[in-house]
């Protein structure tokens, strides 16, 4: 792994990668009025190479980042044709950027363990009839029907910025 100290022009330190991890490991209960445990942004790349930002139901699980969407989505269509993704989310004093590529997920027992994941933070989803996709009987609006598909994010980098003393921020190349 290289790490780069970017905050070491302020004489700051570079963050460790395993307290980045604890973090991420850790999740971040839900403030009050918040809709979930944290706010994500998936930013992938459009046909004519424009970003494409938006808010995803993501998990942080085993190292990497989980979404999932509709087969129609604008999200999934990007993926499809080019895996290159990053991922955005700030979590407990931490504000945190993977940069990876997404692999859409259709082994069965992987479904099955990261709908029991999102069902752990509230959301009623479980494998659908085939177990390569989920269904719930809700999603976030202009999802499509389901069945939904799961991407994993495999890290390639993580970029982390600490917002507590003594502060901090870090890429890690994975």
């Amino acid at each position: 792994m290289k790490i780069t100290n970017i905050g070491a022009g302020d004489g700051l330190e570079p963050l460790r990668w395993e307290a980045v991890q604890e973090r991420l490991n850790a999740g971040q209960p839900p403030a009050v009025g918040a809709p979930n445990q944290r706010t994500t942004w998936l930013t992938t790349v459009n046909a004519d190479g424009s970003p494409h930002v938006t808010a995803v139901g993501a998990l942080w699980l085993d190292g990497a980042f989980w979404f999932q969407t509709g087969a129609a989505t604008s999200k999934a269509r990007n993926v499809a044709r080019d895996p290159r993704c990053a991922i955005s989310t700030s979590i407990l004093e931490m504000d945190v950027v993977v940069e990876g590529s997404a692999e859409r997920v259709t082994d069965a027992a992987t479904v099955a363990r990261l709908a029991h994941a999102w069902a752990d933070q509230g959301w009623p989803v479980e494998p659908d009839v085939e177990g390569t996709g989920l269904t719930a009987p809700f999603n976030a609006p202009g999802l499509g029907p389901a069945p939904w598909q799961i991407y994993r994010i495999a890290p390639r980098s993580l970029t982390a910025v600490l917002g507590i003393e003594p502060g901090g921020s870090t890429r890690f190349d994975l």
